[in-house]
């Protein structure tokens, strides 16, 4: 578009910039405000807008920072819970395979309670001397104090032996030969009085001992479940020994 200026004289005023028009609006403001208080608020309402848009501005930045970082972590707490109830699985089957196994041992270890005694008590029969009975006695009942506890151990087997002996000291040598035992512990005597036996005079005896479950040993369980006697320690010879 052409403009032509009539008036001489006159010249034409140049278009002013966006930024000059704001400029002169807060000079005029300024001056139309004479209350410095009134200048101090409206200063410092545009200092606090500027530091909120700051603030949202670098609150903003960081959140979409912190958003790859949370996925992440969500991710992992998955992976860990996924983990940690495979973990709570397999230690439920661990435990209810120690108990089965534990169950089956005690079972199993019974049945060669009765075998053991006897081997036991045959070998500590010196010569002379007989036995006339064996005998199981019924021990009380152990109370429970832990009820936690997954697997009961049986009690002890107690049993009395009875017999004869035509010598005193193969009496003393059955007891000390049986106390040797890695299977018999507590060996009492209870009686031990003079009788006749065929127009002789034999002592007889009544004689307590208490039978052990063994553990564990080196044989390991393989022994434990086929009945075989587990290695017992070295044990010191007895005069009873020496004499035989």
């Amino acid at each position: 578009m052409i403009t032509i200026n009539l008036k001489p004289g006159h010249k034409r005023a140049k278009n002013a910039s966006p930024m000059a028009a704001i400029g002169a609006q807060f000079k005029a403001a300024g001056q139309k405000i004479k209350d410095p208080y009134r200048l101090g608020a409206l200063a410092a309402s545009v200092a606090w807008l500027g530091y909120v848009g700051m603030t949202q501005l670098a609150t903003s930045n960081e959140l979409s920072d912190l958003e790859p970082k949370l996925e992440q972590a969500r991710a992992e707490n998955q992976r860990f819970r996924a983990f940690l109830g495979e973990k709570r699985r397999l230690e439920s089957v661990r435990d209810s395979i120690q108990a089965q196994i534990a169950t089956i041992r005690t079972v199993d270890g019974d049945r060669y309670v009765w075998p053991r005694i006897f081997d036991e008590v045959a070998r500590a029969v010196p010569p002379f001397t007989w036995l006339t009975d064996v005998q199981y006695v019924a021990s009380a009942p152990v109370p429970v104090t832990d009820t936690t506890q997954k697997v009961i151990e049986a009690p002890p087997v107690q049993v009395d032996i009875k017999g004869r002996t035509v010598d005193i000291q193969g009496y003393t040598r059955l007891i000390r030969q049986l106390e040797d035992s890695p299977y018999l512990k507590d060996v009492t005597a209870i009686s031990a009085n003079t009788v006749l036996d065929q127009n002789r005079a034999v002592t007889a005896f009544v004689l307590k001992a208490t039978y052990y479950r063994p553990g564990l040993s080196a044989a390991g369980p393989r022994a434990e479940a086929t009945g075989a006697d587990p290695a017992p320690a070295a044990k010191p010879t007895t005069v009873a020994q020496k004499e035989d």
